[in-house]
């Protein structure tokens, strides 16, 4: 399988390398950046997470994609697109997500990542529709969706209590082909 990248004005999305994956839990696996994603993991979990990056690319040739800053070559964390698989939401759809360390928040980013992300989604992968998912209280994460063109489709909500026990819900956004086009028309 080809190395897969895509570049933004300030960003390189690829695939992963191994020098890439210290630098990304060091500056990831924090109690701010985990904290709506089920809490800081430990060595076993950062290990089934880096398995189950890497098995979506060779499953469906793209993944949750190491986010590199071009001007100094910085791992930010991640973005990109897997297959929707969390237990009691919508399975299979077209999913994509992101994940940067706390020093990237507020700088934009995400949604550069996130956009380049979609385009790939609609553009190299034939997505017809794309989802996002979060919980409600991360109001960061679903304002992104909202930034993106993305609208709430409470239809697609569903129980789980994996990322915020308070909140058993994880909220989903989608966009199809069509609108994005539009919006990025």
């Amino acid at each position: 399988m080809a190395e897969f990248r895509l570049e933004t004005p300030r960003l390189i999305l690829r695939d992963w390398r191994q020098e890439d994956w210290a630098e990304f839990w060091q500056s990831t696996n924090t109690p701010a950046v985990m904290r709506w994603l089920g809490g800081v993991l430990d060595e076993d979990g950062m290990s089934s997470a880096r398995g189950r990056l890497e098995s979506y690319r060779q499953q469906h040739g793209h993944t949750s994609w190491a986010v590199e800053r071009k001007e100094d070559g910085a791992i930010l964390g991640f973005c990109g697109l897997k297959r929707s698989n969390q237990a009691g939401g919508p399975m299979g759809m077209m999913e994509v997500g992101w994940r940067l360390r706390e020093d990237a928040w507020g700088c934009g980013y995400a949604k550069e990542a996130a956009t380049a992300s979609l385009d790939a989604a609609f553009g190299q992968f034939g997505a017809a529709e794309v989802i996002a998912l979060t919980v409600e209280r991360n109001s960061p994460s679903w304002g992104l969706m909202k930034r993106l063109g993305m609208i709430r489709r409470e239809d697609l909500d569903f129980a789980n209590a994996d990322f915020d026990p308070e909140t058993a819900t994880i909220i989903v956004y989608s966009i199809d082909r069509d609108d994005w086009a539009i919006i990025n028309g």
